[in-house]
């Protein structure tokens, strides 16, 4: 008894050391596996304050998985300065390898976006990308002007700035290519920033990055990292609802429908009373355009002209001018949407996607339509003679509110009226059916 109990014993104490010695080499095996994730996201488009939260999202996620990096794919023709140098700080103080990578082929990193590029712990491109023109400019109708000597002069030096600080660990020559992209608005192919470091590699797809960029050594919030990314897994964090439809909405073209919309949906509620339907629709147009013009910057003068241009409108159906005031209206309508959305708020910014003339046109000229179709027939119904007395009433059908023998009184035409029954007497509450008159006085026959 007692030999079994011992052998048992010793079973138990066996298998508690090999689980132990189990549980010490699974540990890291987990741990292993957990850092041979890599995050990725990919932003595209101008650098707006809606890719700015999915960065700083994409960022915190890829913190809380344990992920080896996270891989910005950029594709941005420039942006916001202020937005920009954001992005920059986010990016910096991340406590994961961001590495950021111009992608697909034929992407370009484009004024701001350069220095986003060079912000990342590593920097990355595909072949037949571009890189740099990163010269602060102002917006304007065209899209781009020139700035004051003064302001630019010193946009230029704060820029050059940022790009040395950015550029630290890179030859005298990438430096030099990165304060030449900002003074004199050079750009270089994926080939010519290898050259010169100004990026770390040049990969043809996610897969290719993971495997050059395996082994590179980078500083990442003040600590040397080696990273370890061959073989890894990609898990893309995609854009939440709210990013989704805030990229939407930060569309200028999308802004303009729902102001015109909304403007158009109201003036109909409020030119028929109780249909809410429009009412409805209008106030979520306009609720959706307040909140774009919180993304994108907006010209209040081409609002003014927008909302003046629909007043027009409304006069010329009021007090017809033969539409004179319609086309009034057409021309103010497309005047404020072309400057709307193509005047800066503040130097730095670029409008690289003007609102599109081919749709402001369109909609003004369906607007300008509609109001002079109103117009029409208001005109029509003026040109008509007033139809008025008993004789207007003849084939109506009403109702006999007493009995006619052979006279009594009869509502029809929403009034009381006399009448007298032509095919003998009719009971109270008979349908009748006005066949005549006589002066004043109805002549009705029974409607059965």
């Amino acid at each position: 008894m007692k030999a079994r109990r011992s052998n048992l014993a010793r079973i138990v104490y066996v298998g508690l050391v090999a689980l132990a010695v189990l549980t010490m080499f699974a540990a890291p095996a987990r741990a292993e596996d957990d850092a041979r994730r890599v995050d990725w996201i990919e932003a595209k488009g101008d650098l707006s304050r809606v890719m700015l939260s999915y960065i700083k999202r994409a960022i915190t996620q890829a913190e809380s998985d344990g992920a080896a990096a996270l891989i910005i794919q950029l594709n941005t023709p420039g942006g916001d300065i202020n937005v920009m140098q954001e992005m920059v700080q986010t990016i910096r103080a991340s406590s994961v390898p961001v590495i950021v990578y111009v992608a697909p082929r034929g992407a370009w990193a484009g004024s701001a976006g350069t220095l986003v590029t060079l912000a990342g712990h590593v920097a990355v491109m595909a072949p037949e990308t571009a890189i740099g023109a990163a010269s602060p400019i102002g917006g304007g109708p065209e899209g781009a002007q020139e700035l004051p000597p003064t302001l630019k002069q010193k946009l230029v030096e704060a820029t050059q700035a940022l790009a040395r600080s950015l550029s630290t660990r890179r030859s005298a020559k990438a430096i030099q290519l990165a304060q030449d992209t900002i003074e004199n608005a050079k750009a270089v192919s994926a080939q010519e920033a290898l050259d010169a470091g100004l990026v770390d590699f040049i990969a043809t797809d996610r897969n290719d990055l993971l495997q050059k960029v395996d082994g590179f050594e980078t500083e990442v919030d003040g600590r040397m990292v080696t990273m370890h990314t061959a073989g890894a897994t990609l898990y893309r964090t995609p854009q939440n609802v709210g990013e989704s439809l805030l990229n939407i909405l930060a569309n200028p073209n999308i802004a303009f429908l729902l102001l015109a919309v909304g403007v158009q949906a109201l003036l109909i509620e409020l030119s028929n009373p109780g249909a809410w339907i429009p009412g409805f629709v209008g106030v979520v147009c306009l609720a959706l355009f307040v909140y774009s013009i919180g993304v994108i910057p907006v010209n209040l003068l081409g609002i003014v002209f927008i909302v003046t241009a629909f007043v027009l409108f409304v006069l010329d159906v009021k007090a017809p001018t033969h539409g004179a005031l319609t086309a009034a209206g057409i021309a103010s309508f497309i005047a404020g949407a072309l400057v709307m959305f193509n005047s800066p708020l503040q130097p730095g910014q670029i409008r690289v996607q003007p609102i599109s003339i081919p749709l402001v046109v369109a909609v003004a000229l369906t607007n300008g339509a509609f109001f002079a179709f109103i117009v029409g027939k208001a005109l029509q119904a003026q040109s008509i003679p007033l139809a008025m007395g008993t004789g207007t009433l003849i084939g109506k059908i009403g109702e006999a509110r007493t009995d006619l023998k052979p006279e009594g009184t009869i509502y029809v035409a929403s009034e009381l009226w006399t009448a007298e029954a032509q095919d003998g007497n009719i009971s109270t509450g008979q349908r009748v059916e006005v066949i005549g008159a006589d002066g004043v006085k109805l002549l009705v026959k029974r409607k059965d």
